[in-house]
C-alpha cells in the first residue's frame, strides 16, 4: 500500500510541528490558568506522557514489525472487536484533524485576515494538505525537512530580538503553592504529548528502524525544551497577565521594537505558525488516509485522499459552533480524550499482546 521510506530524522522532523505548531499558540495561557508563574513547569510533567506514549508505539510495533495499529488490534482482540477499536481510533483522528483545521483557520481569520471567509481558509489549507498525502510518506517527509528549519529559526530570532524586554523576576516563587498547580497545568499539554502515538503510522516505514525508538525519545525531548522556552518567554514578557490572552505568543511577538525600524514582527510569527500547522495537518491527514485504507482492506490509499479530505471539511465546519467552543474542547474535551485514545488504550493493547505471546509460548513449550 505504501512503497515509500523516511528516515528517522524525516519522522522527528514531521513529529516535531505536528505537536508544537498548535502547542506554543494557545496552551501556555491555558496552563498559566492552573500553575500561574510555574507554567514552565508543566511541559515538563506534560513530557512524561510523550515518552511513554513514545514507549509503548515503538513496543508494540516490535511485536508486529510492518503493520500499524488499525491493522494489528483484529489480531490482539480478535476481528470483531479489532474492526469496532479500529473504527473509533479513526474517528478519532478524522474529527480531531477538522478540529486543528478549524483552529487553524479561527486564529488567522480572527488574528490577521479579518474579512476572509473561514471556509476559504480552511478548504484551501485541506486542498494543499491532499496533494501531498497523496504524494506518499516520502514527500511528506522532505517537506517536513524542508518546513522544520523555516518553523525554528523565527522562534529564535523572536526569543534574542525580546531579551531586553524580559523581566526575570516574574518567574518568582517557584513553586510557591507547591507542586500540584503544575501538574493540573499538564494536563492539557499531555493531550498534545500523546499525539506522538502517531509514530505508530510511520515506523512501519523507518529505512533506519534501530533508531525509531531514539528519535522519537529525542522528538518529545525537544517538544519539551520548545515549550518551556516558550512559557518562560510569555512567562517574563506578560507576567501574571499570561493566563487573560488567548493567543500569548503573538502578544509578545508585538513587544519586539528594534531602533524603531523593526516592528510589527507578529506577521512573521503567523506564517510561521501556518508552516507548522500546515505540516501538523498533513501528518494527521495522512494518518486518517493510511488507516481508513487498511481498514476497508484496500491496495492503495489514494483513492480515500479526497473523500477523507471533505470529511474533515465537514468536521472542521460542524464539530463545534463557535471560537468560544473550540476552545473549550482544547481545555476540557481533547486533553482526557487524546490521553484515552492514544496513551491508555495503546497501554492496554500492548499488555494483551504482551500476555497473549507469552500464553502462546507457554502452549508451544508444552
Amino acid at each position: 500500500m505504501e512503497k515509500g521510506k523516511i528516515s528517522s530524522l524525516q519522522m522527528a522532523f514531521m513529529m516535531y510541528p505536528t505537536i508544537v505548531a498548535t502547542a506554543i499558540l494557545g496552551v501556555p495561557s491555558i496552563t498559566a490558568r492552573y500553575a500561574k508563574s510555574d507554567l514552565w513547569l508543566s511541559p515538563i510533567f506534560a513530557a512524561l506522557i510523550g515518552f511513554l506514549t513514545v514507549y509503548i508505539a515503538y513496543k508494540l510495533h516490535k511485536l508486529y514489525p510492518k503493520q500499524t495499529v488499525i491493522q494489528f488490534t483484529e489480531k490482539i482482540i480478535g476481528r470483531i472487536p479489532g474492526k469496532i477499536l479500529g473504527f473509533l481510533l479513526l474517528f478519532f483522528y478524522i474529527e480531531n484533524t477538522g478540529l486543528i483545521v478549524r483552529g487553524y483557520a479561527e486564529f488567522v481569520v480572527g488574528s490577521f485576515l479579518v474579512h476572509t471567509p473561514i471556509s476559504v481558509i480552511m478548504a484551501s489549507m485541506v486542498l494543499l494538505c491532499a496533494f501531498i498525502v497523496r504524494g506518499g510518506i516520502e514527500v511528506l517527509g522532505r517537506a517536513a525537512e524542508l518546513f522544520v528549519p523555516v518553523f525554528i529559526f523565527p522562534i529564535c530570532i523572536l526569543i534574542i530580538l525580546l531579551i531586553p524586554d524580559l523581566e526575570f523576576k516574574n518567574i518568582f516563587p517557584v513553586l510557591g503553592d507547591g507542586i500540584m498547580p503544575p501538574i493540573k497545568g499538564a494536563i492539557v499539554p499531555g493531550g498534545w504529548f500523546s499525539e506522538f502515538f502517531l509514530i505508530i503510522f510511520l515506523l512501519p516505514f523507518l529505512a533506519d528502524m534501530k533508531k525509531g525508538m531514539k528519535s522519537g525519545m529525542m522528538t518529545v525531548f525537544a517538544v519539551m525544551m520548545t515549550l518551556i522556552m516558550v512559557n518562560l518567554l510569555v512567562l517574563f514578557i506578560l507576567g501574571s497577565t499570561t493566563a487573560s490572552k488567548n493567543y500569548p505568543l503573538i502578544n509578545v511577538s508585538r513587544f519586539i521594537s528594534s531602533a524603531d525600524f523593526f516592528e510589527h514582527v507578529e506577521s512573521a510569527v503567523m506564517a510561521v505558525w501556518i508552516v507548522g500547522a500546515f505540516v501538523k495537518i498533513s501528518v494527521f491527514y495522512y494518518a486518517s488516509v493510511l488507516g481508513t485504507a487498511q481498514w476497508l482492506n484496500l491496495s492503495d490509499y489514494r483513492p480515500v485522499v479526497w473523500p477523507i479530505g471533505i470529511l474533515i471539511v465537514i468536521f472542521s465546519f460542524w464539530s463545534l459552533p463557535s471560537t468560544i467552543d473550540v476552545s473549550r474542547n482544547d481545555i476540557n474535551v481533547f486533553p482526557l480524550q487524546g490521553i484515552l485514545m492514544q496513551t491508555i488504550i495503546p497501554l492496554l493493547l500492548l499488555v494483551i499482546a504482551i500476555v497473549r505471546k507469552r500464553n502462546h509460548k507457554g502452549t508451544e513449550t508444552s
